[in-house]
């Protein structure tokens, strides 16, 4: 006996999509040995009875930033705003016009910013992101993210988040992890926005630090950011920050770059279920291919070290089916 349907066509396909959707917690990842290997693993460490449980406050995973869970390329994004705001300070410095590096900041002179090295960085952050409150360069911050967009894709650095990343992270919280950003940059750069783009609160942003004080303004209290950097959260520095905000070894660590060496070794070295993972950028259409040549996020050693580790590494062409969310 034929029955006569009474859902149009449209709104069928419409609700099986949802349910595929509801039922994949990563549409965004191919279905494949990175996507199978993330999902075995939260299967096996959220499973009560299974070998592998790990109690819910000892679920911690950490995630570079740059180039892990956003756009790295063609200079770090924190790079990008230090040289607008070099170009908005110069009328009030003259002598930077002749005064390395100051002078190749505002030319846009990058080989000579990368002769310069750390020190001539420095010079450049000290400029940029010292000698006001807290509360003021939170605010710089976040009206150069709204206002700055990428050279390339034409659109706002928070939109270049990888889409994958970001259900990734979702699908690690609706397991009762807690999730941690542990990035070589500036945590005062990253925690205006990382709430608000990823999830992540800003006690849960671990980043290199500048030098601060207590001080009274007109009678109110404030915290005035020195000349001086106080830490910085890069390659060895990832473990001992962890350590010190943290106080608990990770189970899951994700990076791209040999700055997250030492965080993928400290991570995996523990007793118990550890999952390390590599993201390799390779996917020049989409997005950006670079490994052990790149002057920024270079991976060469760790991308070595990864079968022996049994760390996944994780082709961006091969494992996500797309990078953006507005990408096809």
């Amino acid at each position: 006996m034929r029955y006569k349907t009474t859902i149009p066509a449209i709104l069928l396909i419409g609700w099986i999509a949802t349910v595929s959707a509801e039922s994949d917690p990563l549409p965004s990842w191919k279905d494949g040995p990175a996507k199978e290997s993330i999902t075995a693993f939260v299967t096996g460490v959220t499973g009560a009875d299974g070998p592998n449980f790990v109690p819910p406050a000892q679920r911690i995973a950490v995630f570079d930033n740059d180039g892990t869970l956003w756009v790295e390329q063609p200079i770090y994004t924190q790079l990008a705003f230090v040289l607008d705001r070099i170009e908005e300070l110069a009328p009030e410095h003259p002598e930077w016009q002749d005064e390395q590096p100051f002078r190749a900041a505002l030319e846009g002179n990058m080989n000579v910013l990368g002769d310069a090295g750390m020190e001539g960085l420095m010079q450049l952050l000290m400029a940029t992101h010292s000698g006001m409150t807290s509360d003021r360069f939170e605010m710089i911050v976040s009206d150069w993210l709204g206002a700055a967009q990428h050279p390339r894709f034409a659109r706002p650095y928070t939109e270049l988040v990888y889409e994958p990343m970001i259900e990734l992270l979702a699908y690690l919280r609706a397991n009762a992890f807690k999730t941690f950003i542990v990035s070589g940059g500036g945590a005062d750069f990253v925690r205006p926005w990382a709430e608000s783009v990823y999830g992540i609160p800003p006690e849960q942003v671990i980043g290199s630090q500048i030098a601060l004080r207590f001080e009274l303004q007109d009678g109110k209290p404030v915290i005035v950011r020195e000349s001086e950097i106080a830490f910085i959260d890069d390659k060895a520095g990832k473990p001992v920050g962890i350590q010190r905000h943290i106080g608990r070894r990770p189970i899951l660590a994700f990076g791209n770059s040999d700055g997250d060496l030492q965080m993928l070794q400290w991570t995996t070295a523990g007793p118990g279920p550890r999952l390390g993972l590599i993201l390799h950028h390779d996917d020049a259409e989409r997005e950006y291919a670079y490994d052990r040549e790149s002057h920024i996020g270079k991976l060469d050693k760790a991308l070595d070290l990864a079968p022996e580790n049994n760390w996944v590494v994780v082709s961006t062409k091969d494992a996500w089916s797309r990078v953006f969310s507005w990408a096809p």
